[in-house]
């Protein structure tokens, strides 16, 4: 724990945790599916095989998120996805397993009050906005 008061506070113990709207999520997953389709249009023809662009999702989410705790579509968006209990990174592994289950539909749609899904809750990760800047005094 730290004494700096604008040190933020993990999504777990804020109680005034207020989640991103489902509208910016979606919008995120849709950014990142079209450019999912578009890369794996290269080496298969996303019509016609429907696996490639999944699989290419899955990787996205692996090193985006692992790394950067943020997709392509999450940056547009403003949102991240972080560690529920410290807020930092989910890191590789974790971040991979959370787009398998992300791509199962199922888990997302499964959301506890802080619209967590199954997918964030089995990996120990929730999806919060990125905080906007603030000009310096």
């Amino acid at each position: 724990m730290t004494d700096d008061p604008t040190a933020p506070v993990a999504p777990a113990a804020d109680r005034n945790f207020l989640p991103p709207s489902l509208a910016r999520r979606f919008g995120a997953l849709l950014v990142d599916w079209a450019l999912c389709a578009m890369i794996a249009s290269f080496f298969a023809d996303p019509v016609t095989d429907g696996w490639p662009p999944v699989l290419v999702l899955i990787l996205e989410y692996a090193v985006f998120l692992g790394l950067f705790a943020q997709t392509p579509g999450m940056w547009v968006s403003r949102l991240r996805c972080v560690a529920y209990d410290d807020g930092g990174r989910i890191g590789v592994p974790r971040a991979l397993l959370r787009g398998i289950l992300l791509c199962l539909v199922v888990p997302p749609l499964l959301m506890d009050e802080r619209r967590r899904g199954l997918h964030d809750r089995l990996v120990g990760s929730v999806v919060v906005a990125v905080p906007t800047a603030r000009p310096a005094r």
